[in-house]
């Protein structure tokens, strides 16, 4: 679900980008340089998503904060990726540059919850 009507339910939206990124990737037609790119990048972004679930069944305040860094860290880190797929994949540009955009604000979403 990455379109203009933005999620609020963020456990279900992070889920949602998971999912989006297994479907992207399904697309791709795998060879020696994009794969090692692939693993990285579903490992990342279906990390966000975990780490966010888990900080929702935290024990403690100072266990969410570290569970939300975590998810912050993941899509952090998933931007790079698709940055580096977005050279090796001209053709897939736009997609990649939707999930880079989400990506980017489940950074941002996660920032907000951090500072509170």
């Amino acid at each position: 679900m990455i379109n203009n009507e933005k999620e609020f339910n963020l456990e279900k939206r992070t889920t949602d980008y998971s999912i989006e990124i297994i479907r992207f990737i399904k697309l791709l037609k795998i060879n020696i340089i994009n794969k090692p790119i692939i693993n990285q990048l579903i490992r990342s972004a279906t990390s966000i998503g975990a780490n966010y679930s888990e900080a929702n069944e935290a024990d403690s305040k100072k266990d969410f904060k570290n569970k939300i860094r975590i998810s912050k860290k993941e899509a952090k880190e998933t931007m790079y990726w698709l940055k580096l797929l977005a050279e090796i994949e001209k053709e897939k540009v736009v997609k990649i540059r939707d999930l880079y955009r989400e990506s980017k604000e489940f950074v941002l979403i996660f920032s907000a919850i951090l500072k509170h």
